[in-house]
């Protein structure tokens, strides 16, 4: 079973860790990890094993 978006309100699978350097690491799904990773210290870390989900 694949991993759900931690973001509220979100049931894409999640493809992309976010290394947050302020808080806990999370599990997102592609479109989140657009957004979210332009943040100053976030590294958008894709699963290679989710490559077809990421372009959802």
């Amino acid at each position: 079973m694949k991993p759900e978006c931690s973001e509220p309100d979100c049931e894409r699978p999640a493809t992309v860790e976010l290394h947050i350097p302020w808080d806990e690491n999370r599990l997102v799904c592609a479109a989140h990890a657009r957004v979210l990773g332009r943040q100053d210290g976030v590294v958008a870390d894709p699963d290679p094993d989710r490559a077809d989900d990421l372009l959802e």
